[in-house]
């Protein structure tokens, strides 16, 4: 349960970051690429993780 409360909240702060950084760094175009994948990567993990909750429970 822990385990599962710990990866959503990384997740959601991976997510986050990419977000702000994103917005934040938006005339760099070598940037937005990268915290573009941050964020998708943090959207995955928060997926995964709210799929795991849904089928097996915490």
């Amino acid at each position: 349960m822990i385990a599962t409360i710990v990866a959503l909240v990384i997740g959601i702060a991976v997510f986050c970051g990419g977000i702000y950084y994103f917005v934040k760094d938006k005339k760099d175009r070598e940037s937005r690429r990268i915290y573009g994948v941050v964020a998708a990567i943090g959207a995955a993990i928060v997926i995964a993780v709210v799929i795991k909750i849904l089928i097996a429970g915490f």
